[in-house]
């Protein structure tokens, strides 16, 4: 069984943790939520092991790196974090209903990696502009930067709902936790993103400046990044210095999060040399 299989049939895990993590918020059911954590550590597991798999392929194949080099990897390395920064939330505070949200942006990204017919598993050698030992620290900073972005849209768009639904306590939403305690994740989770998508924009200055001899070119990606992190330094300088607090803060981490995911998908279609991610 290689990598891509494996993936493939970890999209469905953490499809069926979605769905069990959603029965447990609709019905107040303990043990699907339980089960659903369970569902989700496999799930990780699983998607480590097929990383780490798809690592040995490379080298099997005679050009070994990373799987950090294309879309298809970025993807899964993505789902990674995501998961990994939820399933930590939910120990820590003892509470599933962020799991709920956040697993649906992980099956969602796993299953445009895994089944999009514009997106190809196969394993590539390097072009000669991310044959560099900055690879790696720059992909893995830029991706946690992105998790905690993910995870703070999931936390915001959960605030909304619960401002817009009815008060905490009732209904669906009586196991949502508290507006001040959404608030304050919101904040811990971009402050996470943007602590590590400055050190990824800052390795992929010194990487650029050791390939081409300059430490920044405008590159698209380059330029949305720059946007991306501006935007997320708004929303802490308004928290912080304003004393922004609630709905002010969802909504601009959800507009901050349009432009991780411009950053990520929409760049491929701009020249640039970043868009070598694009599609295959």
């Amino acid at each position: 069984m290689n990598s891509s299989i494996i993936l493939s049939v970890i999209t469905f895990v953490y499809g069926l943790a979605g769905v069990l993590y959603m029965i447990s918020l609709i019905f107040k059911k303990e043990f699907p939520g339980k089960l659903a954590s369970l569902v989700t550590m496999v799930a990780i597991t699983g998607n480590i092991t097929g990383i780490i798999l798809r690592w040995i392929e490379s080298y099997k194949l005679g050009f070994g790196h990373a799987p950090l080099s294309n879309l298809y990897e970025s993807l899964t390395f993505f789902s990674l974090t995501i998961a990994c920064l939820y399933i930590f939330i939910e120990i820590r505070y003892k509470n599933r209903t962020i799991s709920t949200f956040s697993s649906a942006l992980v099956f969602l990204t796993m299953a445009y990696a895994s089944l999009s017919p514009d997106i190809s598993s196969h394993i590539q050698p390097l072009i000669p502009a991310l044959k560099s030992n900055w690879l790696i620290a720059h992909v893995l900073t830029c991706f946690l930067g992105y998790a905690g972005f993910a995870v703070a849209f999931a936390i915001s768009f959960l605030f909304l709902i619960s401002k817009i639904g009815g008060q905490p306590g009732e209904g669906i939403l009586s196991h949502v936790p508290e507006p001040d305690m959404l608030d304050e994740l919101t904040h811990q989770m971009v402050m996470f993103g943007f602590f590590f998508l400055s050190i990824g924009i800052i390795t992929g200055a010194v990487w650029a400046n050791s390939a081409w001899g300059r430490y920044w070119g405008w590159d698209p990606k380059e330029t949305w990044s720059l946007i991306t992190w501006f935007i997320y330094a708004i929303l802490l300088h308004a928290r912080l210095m304003r004393g922004w607090r609630g709905s002010r803060i969802a909504i601009i981490s959800i507009v901050g999060f349009a432009a991780v995911i411009f950053t990520y998908f929409g760049v491929n279609y701009l020249s640039g040399l970043h868009s070598y991610g694009s599609i295959k």
